[in-house]
């Protein structure tokens, strides 16, 4: 008897490790435990959620994406000067630091700090692996048809 495989719509159970293009791991379920996710639902990047169909319970994959298929492009529009003034004063602004802003369609917006000068700063709205090509090593733990 064949073992069942990861098809659209199936509940599933994921470990995973995502790497940079030079090795570096930018984030791992191995401390926090499996991502459970519905396949196809649109919850996690597609190209990770296609890589998991076909995938049998135990069974392990690497897998590479390029940047548009991960993250996105970097795009230019998501990054812009505003006025020191235009921050809550309960905010320092440095440059790594991550803030929240909000934005004029009343949506939260996650952005990093990437310049201050005296009297504004360079707010960048991008993902921050936007425009890498990333590494995946997935493990199926479970599924649930």
């Amino acid at each position: 008897m064949t073992q069942p495989t990861a098809a659209p719509g199936d509940n599933v159970k994921v470990n995973y490790e995502g790497f940079l293009e030079d090795g570096t791991l930018f984030g791992s379920s191995r401390e926090t435990g499996p991502v459970e996710f519905t396949v196809g639902e649109g919850r996690l990047i597609p190209a990770f959620e296609s890589a998991v169909v076909g995938m049998e319970e135990g069974e392990t994959k690497s897998v590479s994406m390029e940047a548009a298929e991960a993250f996105g492009e970097r795009k230019e529009e998501l990054i812009h000067t505003i006025n020191k003034d235009q921050l809550p004063s309960n905010i320092d602004p440095q440059i790594g630091k991550a803030i929240e802003i909000h934005t004029g369609q009343g949506d939260n917006v996650r952005v990093l700090i990437t310049d201050v000068s005296e009297d504004s700063l360079t707010i960048d709205a991008n993902h921050p692996l936007a425009g890498k090509k990333i590494n995946f090593d997935i493990e199926l733990v479970e599924i649930e048809k």
